[in-house]
C-alpha cells in the first residue's frame, strides 16, 4: 500500500517535480483543495507526511494527523507550524534554507533601486501624458558611499550585504548572533539602534518569532534617518504597518518596500496600497523557474529520505530526535 503525502498547498504552476520524486518512490500524493483548518484535518488522518507553503499547519491539524512522521515546509521560514506540537507528537519538521537566496537579494535591491530612483512614479507619470511635468524635489540618494543596513546577517542578509559592497556602499549590520563591533563579510556588525540612526537604506531578512515580532514600530522608525528607504521581504509581522504608513506619510521615511504583509492580502483600503512612495509585491521575492524547481524537488527529497529512516538535511526540531515517531 501506498504511502501518502497532504500538500496542502502551493503556489507554482504544477506539482510535476514532487510527484516524480514521490511516486518515483512509492508515495501518493493528497492535494487539499483548500487550506481551511478543517479540510486540513481531515486528510492529514491517514497521511505519513504533510508539505506545506503558505498554509498554516495547527495543532488540530497536527493532532489529527496521528501517523504522520514529517512536516516539510516548502520554504524557509516556518512560523506557520506548530513546533512545539510536531515535538510533543514526535513529528520532525524540516525546511528548505538556502534555496532562493539569490532571487530574494535581488528582489530586494530592486526595489531599493526602483525606490530610491522613483522609477514606479516617473514611469506612471510619463504615461500619463506627463514627461515635462515630472517634479525633480523628490528624496534621490547617491547609492555609491551611503550607508546600507541589514536586519539579520544570515545567508540572505549577506548576500544583500554583498551586492550592497559592489556598489560602492557602506554596510552596517545586526544580528544578535555576532559580536557588536566586528567586520563580517565585509559589513561592520552594530547595535540595532546604530544602524537605524545611520542607515540611508535598511532591509530585514529575519524570522517571525515572538522576540521579532513588531521589532520596527513608530519607535523604531522615528529614529531612522530623514528619507530613508526600508525595505522587507521577510515576514509582515516585524514591522508595525500603520507606524510604518504615517511614517511615509509624515515625509520622515522616503520609500518602502514590501514583500510581505500581515495579513495577506492586506485590507484593500489599507493605506500602505494607497502611498506613492511603497512598492508592494505578492509574496514573490523567492521566485524563479529554477528557485522553485529546486523547492518542489528538495522538499519532496527530504520527506523521502526522513519517511525511510534517513536524517534530514534540516533539522528544525532537533530536539526531537531519539522519539521522532519514524525512530530517527
Amino acid at each position: 500500500m501506498n504511502r501518502k503525502v497532504l500538500i496542502t498547498d502551493y503556489v507554482w504552476p504544477s506539482l510535476d517535480p514532487e510527484r516524480k520524486v514521490l511516486e518515483d518512490a512509492g508515495f501518493e500524493l493528497v492535494v487539499a483543495p483548500d487550506s481551511s483548518e478543517d479540510t486540513l484535518a481531515g486528510l492529514a488522518e491517514d497521511v505519513d507526511a504533510i508539505m506545506f507553503c503558505f498554509a498554516q499547519v495547527t495543532e488540530k491539524v497536527l493532532r489529527s494527523a496521528s501517523k504522520c512522521l514529517i512536516a516539510a515546509r516548502y520554504g524557509i521560514g516556518v512560523d506557520n507550524v506548530d513546533i512545539p506540537v510536531c515535538t510533543e507528537l514526535g513529528i520532525v519538521v524540516t525546511n528548505v534554507p538556502d534555496y532562493c537566496i539569490d532571487e530574494v537579494a535581488e528582489h530586494t535591491f530592486g526595489m531599493v533601486l526602483a525606490l530610491n530612483r522613483r522609477l514606479v512614479p516617473h514611469d506612471a507619470a510619463v504615461k500619463g501624458g506627463g514627461w515635462s511635468s515630472v517634479a525633480l524635489d523628490q528624496p534621490m540618494k547617491r547609492m555609491t558611499g551611503a550607508t546600507f543596513g541589514v536586519i539579520g546577517f544570515g545567508r540572505i542578509g549577506r548576500a544583500v550585504g554583498s551586492r550592497a559592497q559592489a556598489l560602492g556602499m557602506n554596510v552596517l549590520a545586526y544580528d544578535p548572533m555576532l559580536e557588536t563591533g566586528t567586520d563580517v563579510n565585509g559589513a561592520k556588525s552594530v547595535t540595532l539602534d546604530e544602524l537605524l540612526s545611520k542607515s540611508d537604506f535598511m532591509s530585514i531578512h529575519v524570522p517571525l518569532t515572538d522576540e521579532t515580532r513588531g521589532m520596527i514600530g513608530t519607535a523604531e522608525l522615528a529614529s531612522m534617518k530623514q528619507g530613508a528607504i526600508i525595505v522587507n521581504p521577510a515576514r509582515g509581522g516585524l514591522i508595525d504597518e500603520m507606524a510604518l504608513a504615517a511614517a511615509l506619510a509624515s515625509g520622515h521615511l522616503a520609500g518602502a518596500g514590501l514583500d510581505v504583509m500581515e495579513p495577506a492580502p492586506p485590507d484593500p483600503d489599507h493605506p500602505l496600497l494607497k502611498q506613492e512612495n511603497v512598492i508592494i509585491t505578492p509574496h514573490t521575492a523567492f521566485f524563479s523557474q529554477a528557485s522553485t524547481l529546486e523547492l518542489e524537488t528538495r522538499t519532496a527529497q527530504e520527506v523521502v529520505r526522513v519517511v525511510n529512516g534517513g536524517q534530514p538535511e534540516n533539522f528544525i526540531n532537533p530536539e526531537v530526535a531519539g522519539k521522532t515517531r519514524v525512530g530517527i
